[in-house]
């Protein structure tokens, strides 16, 4: 792979539409910086495949799981192989996953509903089976059997074509590390207040100088950092931090992944290592 691939960082949704894309994130890494090149919104599913379609080389930040924890799998007697697995789970509809997992919650005790996967803990990151507030599961459903059927390679978990690498991404990792626990975002319009507003100029301001253990710099035009804290919503921010974090992968070894990790859960790109979490 050249030494500089294209970047890509996507805020997905499971049901895009026109006032709630997807939003796609392009750059390019130079050293310890990583330039914005352009935002790109696809309100459907349909364009998000044609996204993935994109010839290589370049590395992808996907905010979606990317694979469900093995005692949920195990428990349900689902296939124990990613792709398998992923075909299967694909080809339910949202309703059968609800009812897989809401009795699969049903039979355990009170604080421990859901199964996790090893890097839910090191990345604060919600479980994958999880169907609502938010409901990752249903981004897992539409997004990572496109990605199977797109053929694009995901590292430790799936071989593919390896010009076009996509990585599990969690913006909220890297968010906390920029503002801490402050929200910045909002899709309501009453909660899209000043407060937020002030909280995205502080991150786009900390990503812009590097203050995050990626140790990398966002470089941005005027025109770019004005769109990213005046999109209330947060998606194309969020599109931004899975940006740096492909940014960040794409010149570590192995994208950063841990040797070892369990290819049916997969792995939170640039979340701490297991022994060091």
């Amino acid at each position: 792979m050249p030494a500089s691939p294209r970047l890509l960082g996507v805020d997905f949704s499971s049901a895009p539409r026109a006032a709630k894309p997807i939003v796609a994130a392009w750059g390019r890494r130079a050293g310890v910086v990583v330039r914005l090149e352009a935002l790109q919104r696809l309100p459907t599913l349909e364009a998000f495949s044609e996204l993935l379609a994109t010839p290589g080389p370049w590395v992808g930040g996907f905010d979606m799981p990317f694979g469900l924890p093995r005692e949920l799998v195990e428990q349900l007697g689902w296939p124990s192989e990613w792709a398998p697995l992923m075909r299967h789970y694909g080809a339910m509809s949202r309703e059968e996953i609800r009812a897989a997992f809401a009795g699969f919650c049903a039979a355990r005790p009170v604080g421990s509903k859901f199964a996790h996967r090893a890097c839910d803990g090191p990345a604060g990151s919600s479980p994958s089976m999880k169907w609502v507030n938010p409901p990752v599961a249903f981004m897992l459903h539409a997004g990572v059997p496109r990605l199977l059927q797109a053929g694009v390679h995901l590292p430790s978990v799936h071989a593919g074509d390896e010009g076009r690498v996509a990585l599990e991404s969690y913006p909220g990792l890297l968010a906390r590390e920029l503002i801490g626990l402050r929200s910045y975002k909002a899709d309501d319009k009453a909660r899209q207040t000043p407060e937020r507003l002030i909280a995205r100029k502080d991150m786009v301001e900390a990503l812009e100088q590097g203050r995050t253990r990626l140790a990398l710099r966002l470089r941005l035009t005027h025109a770019q950092r004005d769109a990213l804290v005046a999109d209330a919503t947060g998606d194309s921010l969020d599109a931004v931090l899975c940006l740096m974090q492909a940014g960040w992968a794409s010149e570590q070894p192995g994208f950063g992944l841990p040797e070892g990790l369990d290819p049916l859960e997969g792995w939170i790109v640039s979340a701490p290592r297991p022994e060091l979490a």
